[in-house]
């Protein structure tokens, strides 16, 4: 029962740290409990079957987690109105699982090695799980624990530096120590030692805040220019309005939104993730007479100097086999053809500039490992507007250069802001202001969309640069370099939100060296992998037989 109730409270524990409705400080310690169950199980109890009790201590923790603080995913729909099982269930099991699997996987080192190389292990396969969680095709990083602390931006400017993978780190190390100074307590009830190691804790936990705190208050960067921003929050429901009104209806209520708002000079206006054309999908071939496009065109005439960058569902038909890229598909009439959920730049007399997302949703946008998956799931995708078939992707980061002044944006297209060094990628390429153009409004009013806007404040800090934030339904935002948010809406809202965007040139090391310590995981990971193979092979070597000596008198 003990052990039932230690997995419990770590679920607690780490549900209760999350954002936007927890209290991070609990994600210090929340790992340690199912540490000491492992520990105990192994070392302790007579239980028979100690692997698969650990592992489901493990999932029942694992999956409590999952669920508190993703089953948001319910909110999403089936064509025939009903809410989609597959969404929630899915992940949720699967994450569980996964996590289950890489605790196991301590537990058996730590078996063979010892807990002080144990530990070393859980820690760098903790991280190196998480790096893989932001670049396989079944990609959910969500719940890594760096973005704990996403609406505490005071407490993690250091961001800058390491990231939300830092960040990672950091509670892993806090979680570790933690449970080591449980065990030494446990084992020798020195004082000294407690008051020691409790004292490394306290630092370990509170030295980078009081950095954060430090940096926090003395930002000092100087922007090189300011543009002005208006955000278009149209308020379309996603079920119900977007794929069943007109196309020039949906742009001519999305035009009209930005006239009525229109105040001095605008610089961008900016709507959200497939704000176009509804129903369907422009050909890119045929985006200069777009009928769409080009209305577009001629409403930036009346507002001189001004640029509309928005998200479109795209696509490109390919005359010739030959031609077809890797993430081409076949119509039912023979003919080649990839979909894109695309952001486009619209400057009047200038070709349409376009960016394809780059990092899709699984199961969504992107049918995961279609050679392999494909023949046991069949068509498995779910179907949230637009396109069932996996969508193409850009290889590469497109920035959008303004012709009229300094402004260098980054058309982030919705679940790419969960992904750090990712979007990095923009800023090297010479953006100094980013854009994310989302639509969270499959889920209703949940924690999800509440979510991804906090998520949207690491990448702030780890490249310091202010954020412009259109949502189809809200919550649209301005974000400044600290992660603080400037200025937001209501979720719900058919409005606008004017921001004066501050521009930056300034690369972070963050920006520069990406998931450093993600990278450095991998090694410490591959050598221990490596000294675990070399002590089997040295322990499984038999032992020459001691010869004989005679001596001779």
């Amino acid at each position: 029962m003990k052990y039932i109730i230690l997995s419990l409270f770590s679920a607690v524990l780490l549900s209760i740290s999350w954002p936007t409705y927890g209290i991070p400080f609990f994600i210090f310690f929340a790992l340690v409990p199912l540490l000491i169950l492992e520990h105990d199980i192994s070392k302790f109890s007579k239980i028979k079957r100690k692997g698969w009790t650990i592992f489901g201590l493990n999932f029942l923790c694992f999956v409590i987690w999952n669920i508190v603080t993703t089953g948001w995913l319910y909110g999403a729909k089936n064509p025939d109105g009903t809410h989609s099982l597959l969404a929630v269930v899915f992940p949720v099991l699967f994450n569980s699982l996964l996590y289950s699997f890489i605790f196991q996987c301590y537990h058996w080192y730590k078996n063979a090695q010892g807990t002080y190389f144990g530990l070393v292990f859980f820690v760098a396969i903790w991280m190196v799980f998480e790096k893989i969680h932001l670049t396989w095709e079944l990609t959910w990083p969500w719940l890594n624990l760096g973005n704990a602390f996403a609406d505490y931006p005071k407490i993690i400017q250091w961001y800058d530096t390491l990231g939300a993978t830092g960040g990672s780190f950091w509670i892993l190390l806090v979680n570790v120590f933690a449970f080591y100074t449980l065990r030494i307590w446990e084992a020798g009830r020195k004082r000294k030692s407690l008051i020691i190691n409790s004292l490394i804790l306290s630092g370990g936990i509170g030295l980078p805040m009081l950095i954060s705190i430090v940096k926090y208050q003395k930002f000092d960067l100087k922007p090189i220019g300011t543009v002005n921003v208006l955000l278009l929050q149209p308020e379309l429901n996603p079920y119900t309005e977007k794929y069943s009104k007109d196309s020039l209806t949906i742009l001519n209520d999305l035009l009209t939104l930005a006239e009525q708002n229109s105040k001095g000079q605008i610089d961008y206006y900016i709507g959200p993730e497939t704000s176009l054309p509804g129903y369907g999908s422009i050909s890119e071939t045929g985006f200069e007479h777009s009928e769409l496009l080009n209305k577009t065109k001629e409403f930036l005439t009346k507002h001189p100097k001004s640029v509309f960058a928005t998200g479109i569902s795209s696509h490109r038909f390919y005359p010739n086999e030959s031609e077809k890229s890797k993430t081409a598909y076949q119509t039912s009439q023979g003919i080649y053809v990839d979909s894109y959920n695309s952001a486009v730049q619209i400057i009047p007399n200038q070709k349409v500039e376009v960016y394809h997302k780059g990092k899709l949703v699984p199961g969504v946008e992107i049918f995961p490992y279609i050679n392999v998956l494909k023949p046991l799931l069949g068509d498995a995708m779910l179907n949230l507007g637009g396109t069932t078939a996996s969508l193409g992707i850009d290889e590469e980061r497109t920035v959008f250069n303004n012709p009229f002044n300094k402004g260098k944006m980054a058309p982030i297209i919705c679940y790419e802001s969960i992904y750090g060094e990712f979007v990095t990628d923009y800023v090297k390429k010479g953006a100094n202001f980013l854009a994310i153009m989302t639509n969270d409004s499959w889920w209703g009013e949940t924690q999800g969309h509440k979510q991804l806007l906090a998520y949207a404040r690491l990448r702030a800090i780890e490249t310091r640069r202010e954020i412009a934030r259109s949502a189809n339904s809200g919550i649209s935002a301005h974000i400044d370099a600290k992660g603080d948010v400037v200025a937001d809406t209501f979720y719900g809202d058919k409005t606008t939100l004017f921001a004066k965007v501050d521009l930056y040139n300034h690369q972070t090391f963050y920006t520069r060296a990406g998931d450093l310590l993600s990278r450095i995981s991998i090694f410490v990971f591959g050598f221990l992998i490596f000294y675990n193979w070399i002590k089997k092979y040295q322990n499984r070597k038999p032992q020459e037989p001691m010869k004989k000596i005679v001596i001779k008198r």
